[in-house]
């Protein structure tokens, strides 16, 4: 239990070189809800389980698939309050690029300058690192992209990825369905196929969330448009 010796101060290094802090916001996103994303050759997917704790709670009160804004698209995996500031921050910083330039900013701007906000809570005294990886969706220069960004602050550009719980199980059902000419309507059911993998229980519209983007922008399905889609899956 030598580590536990480090885990109460985030900026102190473990002997393994590890911040163990860290590994206690990955395991947080571990045991997170699963979130599945897809790229397609004209568009992207990213689709998430939003089950409710109890059927008394108002539905979709609260989304897990947010919009950034037009053309880009966030979910996540780990804790909810948390991701709830990063949603925020991220569309402050689309906002601020677009007052300054006078035009949308680029995915990979936007996943770099929340990833550097991410990374700054692993180096600050009396913060801790965000409990959350985000899937951060976007289209820009005539084609679809998909990002990972982690509590550490790395990021990374996958053509298809799963995180939270069933993870492994996930990532190795898209390595068996993924190609390269996929289209966008084969994404949803192969993201929706790839939740199912886990799922616990029924899977309904009221139970995943689904959001789309491609050349028109970000679009989050509405619940009648994602049961016309599970009725087409066995």
């Amino acid at each position: 239990m030598a580590t536990e010796r480090y885990s109460f101060s985030l900026t102190t290094f473990s002997p393994s070189g590890k911040l163990v802090q860290l590994e206690y916001a990955l395991a947080a996103v571990s045991g997170g809800a699963p979130s599945v994303g897809i790229m397609a050759s004209n568009g992207v997917v990213i689709a998430t389980e939003n089950k409710y704790k109890s059927p008394l709670y108002e539905e979709h009160s609260v989304h897990r698939v947010e919009m950034i804004n037009k053309h880009i698209g966030m979910v996540y995996s780990g804790m909810g309050p948390d991701y709830r500031l990063l949603v925020k921050q991220a569309r402050k910083i689309a906002q601020s690029y677009y007052l300054t330039y006078k035009e949308p900013i680029p995915v990979s701007q936007l996943v770099q300058r929340v990833a550097t906000l991410m990374q700054e809570y692993t180096q600050s005294g009396g913060v801790r690192p965000f409990g959350v990886s985000l899937l951060i969706c976007g289209w820009d220069n005539d084609r679809p992209y998909l990002y990972q960004s982690d509590p550490s602050g790395a990021y990374f550009a996958w053509k298809a990825t799963a995180m939270g719980k069933n993870a492994v199980n996930g990532k190795t059902f898209l390595e068996k369905r993924y190609s390269e000419d996929l289209e966008l309507e084969d994404a949803v059911h192969t993201a929706i196929l790839t939740l199912k993998e886990g799922f616990e229980g029924k899977m309904t519209s009221d139970n995943i969330e689904v959001g789309i983007c491609d050349q028109n922008g970000f679009k989050r399905l509405d619940p009648a448009t994602i049961k016309d889609y599970l009725a087409n899956i066995p």
